[in-house]
């Protein structure tokens, strides 16, 4: 693989006009798809096979109509005046007149009007009587507004002072499907008649359209990775390699998957992810690679041709199986079954993949554009005397080993211990900053209403006799036995197919979408389901907000055994290859399960308990987000094997080099150490930007591996794993003789390529490649 790799980055130094012009011209293909059609990316958790999807799919195929996205506004007026009577009043009908008017917005004022025209035969009046009076009448909290010819205007309610009123209703398709512009245009439709009143149009958490996916958060956490490799390389020519690198890679990998959104179903979720790790691991891997040029010729006098290309072959190499372990532990997530998880690990993979073959090929030939300048004079003329000074640290932990293994041990379990009252959920409008719509929207239904407003479970009624109309003193019965149970507020009818077979029913809990009083009543919804279909020959299904959040939990705890095994498996036979030793490979996995423990722990403590939240701006307590173990697991575990494999290959390196026992940890360590160092703060710094994203699942993430990258690259990888091979010694390295002769060599430490340029060169022309990691 080295000598593979450094003849490629001969080749890209040499060709360099050609390799920068083929990426541009990639680029430049790719920015014309996106101009040619538009990007859609939603915000929809889908977990098929749950029974909440399930419910929501067989709805799609019985009531078309029903199948849209739902859409929420609130209407605020100014403090001592009233939206129910007066100017207020009017300009309310005239925002509710307008959304529906809106393209893709579901008028049912159409159906109510078809209904009332077919008189008491209506199969849909007298459902809706039936529910309403079983019920117990309208629900609490106010009248329906009421315009000047006294009917009532469908989807709308008023608090009983008067002072907020809540549209909702539905798109004729998901909210990712529309068109560009249509949510914004349905909610300039709302404002328009009532801007001049003062009065305040509050959108729903449902209500984004195409999430933010990068801001002043983001751009911060660049600019401190711009600080860091600038102090690093010493040059900024030379730290400006690095971004490049991550930019391309994310603008294709991310890029690309947005020119398929048209295609395939894209979740905002996993372009974020795609763009955390693809500037994360673009940086260091690049950083890596130009780090070891510079060595080579500060260090061993070589040109800048050929120090790229063996800095290629051997920093190269790392990068590569590095690399690779992240891609594993992303692909391990295709074993979930999970499709939002497929297309997640799918597009993260493919970035990083990215991320390493234009470390591999865009970046010589960028070095090949700076020539010699890669290093400054400034640099060259400084006296490198830093070696004695960089052993000091890991010589420390060597003669301290114990006690660095207890720290490395303790404080992650410590940490660890608040995972244990860990609750898993979905966001709602409670997790978003106060100061945005959707939770100033939440907040104001909640004191006006009732928190349960924000998250109405839904309810699909079906005749168990296919193609016979539910009757309505039956749809009755039911509904009536809905409002009886435990944490049901209201009970209300919203429609039925064109059969009158399947009804569906909106029921309004006391709590909170998160709330665990909401969680116990879709249970006993679901548990008392089968009595009711036994007496009123009514099936019943629930999904909403709050089933759906239970179902993925419950999925994807299912499903981590299998994903944990799979990656474990897969990833310790790479470690196996990579340093072909037993030790090294169990070691690595016991250090990350700690790390992944500690980080759900302290985003346990920081979300759900409330810890030291006003450092990121929060206000509120959340759930933690169902989807963040899984993927924590997974892209933990893949950068965690990156710091692995860098800092143990150059421990590794020093040994094959001729140094023994401590002196090749201390060796390895102190070189490899700082650029570690410096990688590590620098993902932890991109990871952190997304964490002050508007996105509640965004800050969750981005919050999550910063502190995860944190424990691992501190406290395990640059603590626990020199102390455990100092206290292990020798044994660390072994491997049976009869494995030893059947796995390949893949020359990590660049063995085999050295040996062929002291072959091909005359004696003595060559200094070894020093080792440093990179």
């Amino acid at each position: 693989m080295s000598v593979l790799l450094y003849r490629i980055g001969r080749f890209a130094f040499t060709r360099r006009w050609w390799l920068v012009g083929g990426w541009a011209a990639v680029l430049a293909a790719l920015t014309g798809l996106l101009l040619a059609f538009p990007v859609h990316v939603s915000n929809e958790v889908r977990i098929d096979g749950t029974p909440s999807q399930q419910v929501i799919d067989e709805l799609a195929a019985a009531m078309p109509e029903a199948a849209g996205g739902q859409g929420m506004v609130a209407f605020r007026a100014p403090d001592g005046t009233r939206l129910d009577e007066g100017p207020g009043r009017q300009a309310l009908v005239a925002a509710v007149d307008g959304v529906y008017r809106c393209p893709h917005v579901i008028d049912p004022r159409r159906v109510l009007a078809a209904e009332l025209a077919k008189g008491p035969d209506s199969a849909l009046l007298r459902a809706t009587a039936a529910v309403a009076g079983a019920s117990g009448g309208p629900a609490p909290g106010g009248p329906a507004l009421l315009p000047a010819d006294g009917r009532p205007v469908p989807g709308v309610l008023v608090s009983a002072d008067g002072s907020v009123a809540l549209l909702q209703f539905q798109f004729d398709v998901q909210t990712y499907e529309l068109p560009a512009g249509t949510v914004a245009r349905t909610l300039d439709a709302a404002r328009a008649p009532v801007s001049g009143l003062g009065i305040r149009v509050l959108p729903g958490a449902s209500m984004i359209e195409i999430p933010e996916l990068a801001g002043a958060g983001e751009i911060t956490g660049l600019a401190v990775a711009a600080i860091v490799l600038v102090i690093t390389l010493g040059s900024v020519l030379a730290a400006g390699l690095p971004l490049i690198i991550a930019l391309t890679g994310v603008a294709l990998g991310v890029g690309g998957a947005f020119a398929l959104s048209h295609v395939l179903e894209m979740h905002s979720l996993s372009a974020v992810l795609a763009l955390m790790l693809g500037l994360a691991v673009g940086i260091d891997y690049a950083l890596f690679i130009v780090n070891r040029e510079r060595r080579l010729i500060l260090g061993e006098g070589l040109d800048a041709r050929e120090a790229t290309a063996r800095a290629v072959g051997t920093a190269g190499t790392a990068v590569f199986f590095a690399g690779s372990t992240v891609v594993i532990a992303l692909a391990g997530l295709l074993v979930v079954g999970i499709t939002l998880f497929t297309t997640m690990a799918l597009v993260a993979a493919a970035t990083v993949a990215i991320a390493v073959l234009a470390a591999v090929t865009l970046l010589p030939a960028l070095l090949g554009l700076l020539g010699e300048r890669v290093c400054s004079a400034r640099v060259r003329a400084k006296p490198r005397t830093t070696g004695p000074k960089a052993a000091r640290r890991p010589g420390r932990l060597v003669r301290h080993r114990h006690l660095a293994l207890a720290c490395a041990l303790v404080i992650p379990a410590v940490l660890a211990l608040p995972a244990l009252d860990m609750k898993l959920g979905l966001p709602s409008g409670a997790s978003y900053h106060s100061g945005t719509a959707q939770r100033q929207s939440f907040d104001a239904v909640s004191r006006a209403f009732s928190p349960g407003y924000n998250g109405p479970l839904t309810v699909v009624a079906r005749n168990t006799v296919p193609g016979e109309a539910i009757p309505p003193e039956a749809l009755g019965r039911v509904a009536a036995a809905l409002r009886a149970m435990p944490g049901a507020v209201s009970v209300s009818l919203t429609g039925t197919n064109g059969r009158g077979d399947t009804a569906i029913l909106s029921v309004i809990p006391a709590g909170g979408p998160n709330d665990e009083e909401t969680r116990q009543l879709v249970q006993t919804l679901r548990d008392r389901a089968g009595l009711l279909e036994r007496q009123d020959g009514v099936s019943l299904g629930t999904t909403g907000f709050t089933a759906l959040a239970l179902d993925v939990s419950a999925r994807i705890a299912a499903a981590l055994p299998v994903y944990l095994a799979t990656v474990f498996g897969l990833s310790l036979l790479v470690l196996l290859l990579v340093f072909r030793s037993l030790v090294v490979p169990v070691k690595a996995t016991v250090g990350f399960l700690l790390s992944v423990a500690a980080t759900l722990g302290v985003t346990t403590a920081v979300f759900q308990w409330g810890w030291l939240r006003g450092l990121l701006g929060l206000d509120a307590t959340a759930p933690v987000l169902s989807l963040l173990p899984i993927v924590v697991t997974g892209v933990l575990y893949g950068l965690a094997m990156d710091y692995q494999v860098f800092l143990v290959s150059s421990i590794r390196e020093a040994r094959v080099h001729g140094e023994t026992g401590h002196r090749a940890i201390t060796s390895g360590f102190a070189t490899a150490g700082r650029v570690v160092t410096a990688a590590a703060i620098i993902m932890i710094s991109v990871f952190a930007g997304f964490a002050f994203n508007a996105d509640p699942m965004v800050v969750q993430v981005g919050f999550a591996l910063a502190v995860g990258i944190l424990v691992d690259a501190f406290l395990v990888r640059m603590t626990l794993v020199p102390a455990v091979l100092a206290i292990v010694g020798e044994r660390a390295w072994w491997i049976p003789r009869r494995l030893d002769r059947v796995l390949p060599r893949l020359d990590l430490e660049g063995d085999r390529l050295l040996g062929r340029l002291r072959g091909e060169r005359p004696s003595g022309a060559q200094a070894p490649v020093p080792a440093d990691h990179p």
